[in-house]
């Protein structure tokens, strides 16, 4: 494949003309030349009265252009809906977004954009959200960790093709940001990804989205489902926080450039509002909330590697334990958005709505590295790995989690949330990502329950099985047994959540797709679980 030169890109600080033309670039037979509808449509943001559309358009003159966006319940547009117009050029990567508001709950509509020279775009549908009890069920599928060198999108392509789900719902690592072989190494890549370098400045994250979204797998969900994104760490660099990230070096610039580019390039090519954090209203059913828990607040993560190099790392990690993990002032979400959520998940509960769902990049479920953990690691696997696992065993022994990335090494702010949601009698579910595996938590504090926690596993990224060679049921044997919140779990297939919504159950299904080694639309139901009303622990 030819690389695309990002200094030239630089200047502009846009894809230009001529990248689609480029061999081997384009993906899909509507992204052919250098003009007019390159990336198909998408659809977000849904309310029971108003949905937000997205596409993209170059001309051909490199000049501003109005895009105007038609909706309709009929596929041939006999009856125009909806409409919007917007005006898109080269400071938003000729992307648009257009929200259009009148729509009737609960209905699904046909929507295209017509260009200025009366070209249209590929047609999409989507759905608004119902209102009161009009829907006596609504299911989502559910996606995280979607890495392209690693595999097909087969799990985007499975959701696609059903007639039975109202949204989709993406809860971060959309893309990921290292250069080629950075992530992963040569010999587990099965397809390659634009540009080659690790993305540093606004025309890199641009690229890798334009090259992310060229797969058809991807293109068939968003052109079928409205989608309600939030970010995890690779959009912007892995394991990043507010003041950095782990993939950030100091060589690689100033990090607050790198993360407003990461930001603006996300709110361009995601079918996402500005807003950071939002709730929506699924009828009366529940209220599910997309939240923030990466760059805008969140402290430093713990890193207990240097404690292993103390005179008595026993010691250290229980000063640890006692000391720092447990600092209040630590937090995912920031002490505006913890007050915003608190006080938008009351007013669900006060209004009636069923149950409260709330979406978390990271996984909000206690996990510990049980003992048994180091006979599972493959002899061949690097000391990385190894030490990773030894640091955890002695970490878990006194009660410390092995990772900290996630909720883990937040515990305070996990017990603010979880006492927050005990307060006001909360039906809550949890679903979140990040994780690469498939996991099932009944949630507690204080030794009460709190709520359920569906966290699913990856699209194509790698788990477990990365690096363990034994059977994965005495894995998932061995992380239930040695976590007492852990109920269930997969480490090594991949493919997407299905969860039903109705006023009595919330039930999830684990789907695995059969391979991401090649295209294939062959999926099973590898696991499911329910909670009821008022349990607030699986049944």
């Amino acid at each position: 494949m030819l690389r695309i030169d990002r200094r030239s890109l630089l200047v502009t600080g846009t894809l230009g003309l001529g990248a689609w033309s480029i061999p081997g670039f384009a993906q899909t037979t509507n992204v052919t030349n250098a003009t007019g509808f390159t990336h198909s449509v998408a659809s977000g943001e849904p309310a029971s009265d108003s949905m937000l559309l997205w596409t993209r358009y170059v001309p051909t003159d490199g000049k501003p252009v109005h895009l105007t966006v038609e909706l309709s319940e009929q596929a041939d547009f006999a009856k125009i809906a909806g409409n919007g117009i917007a005006i898109t050029g080269p400071w938003r990567d000729w992307t648009t977004k257009i929200t259009v508001d009148g729509l009737k709950p609960g209905t699904s509509y046909f929507y295209r954009f017509v260009g200025p020279d009366g070209s249209k775009s590929p047609t999409g549908r989507t759905r608004t959200l119902p209102t009161g009890s009009q829907a006596k069920a609504f299911k989502a599928a559910i996606f995280s960790c979607s890495n392209m060198p690693f595999g097909y999108f087969n799990a985007y392509g499975h959701a696609a093709a059903r007639d039975d789900l109202d949204l989709a719902i993406h809860l971060g690592d959309y893309f990921y940001e290292y250069k080629t072989g950075g992530y992963p190494a040569p010999k587990d890549t099965v397809r390659s990804t634009e540009p080659a370098n690790e993305l540093l400045h606004l025309a890199d994250y641009r690229i890798r989205y334009a090259s992310y979204r060229s797969d058809p797998d991807l293109q068939a969900l968003h052109a079928r489902l409205p989608m309600i994104v939030q970010w995890d760490d690779h959009e912007s660099a892995n394991h990043s926080w507010e003041g950095g990230a782990e993939n950030h070096q100091p060589d690689e610039g100033d990090w607050t450039l790198r993360k407003l580019a990461a930001i603006q390039a996300y709110r361009e090519w995601m079918p996402v509002s500005d807003e950071p954090w939002k709730a929506y209203d699924i009828g009366d059913l529940a209220t599910l909330f997309r939240t923030e828990t990466r760059v805008l607040a969140r402290t430093e993560q713990p890193d207990i590697a240097p404690l292993f190099k103390a005179a008595d790392p026993v010691a250290a990690l229980k000063a640890f334990r006692d000391g720092p993990w447990m600092d209040p002032a630590a937090t995912m979400m920031g002490t505006q958005q913890e007050d915003w959520l608190f006080h938008a998940m009351r007013r669900s509960v006060a209004a009636g709505q069923k149950w409260q769902l709330v979406g978390f990049g990271t996984i909000l479920g206690e996990t510990v590295m049980p003992a048994a953990a180091l006979d599972w690691v493959d002899p061949n696997a690097g000391e990385r790995a190894k030490n990773y696992v030894l640091a955890g065993i002695q970490a878990g022994k006194l009660g410390l989690p092995f990772n900290y990335d996630n909720w883990g090494g937040y515990p305070a702010a996990r017990a603010r949330f979880l006492r927050a949601a005990q307060g006001i009698n909360a039906n809550l579910v949890v679903i979140s990502g990040d994780s690469h595996n498939g996991w099932a938590f009944d949630l507690t504090q204080g030794g009460k329950a709190a709520g359920v926690e569906f966290a699913g596993h990856s699209v194509t990224s790698p788990g477990y099985e990365h690096e363990v060679k034994i059977d994965p049921k005495t894995v998932a044997a061995g992380l239930v047994a040695g976590n007492r919140e852990l109920k269930w779990c997969d480490t090594s297939h991949r493919g997407y959540m299905a969860l039903t919504i109705t006023p009595e159950t919330v039930s999830n299904d684990w789907l695995f797709v059969d391979t991401i080694r090649a295209k294939s639309r062959n999926a099973v139901v590898g696991h499911s679980t329910s909670v009821a009303r008022g349990r607030n622990v699986m049944a």
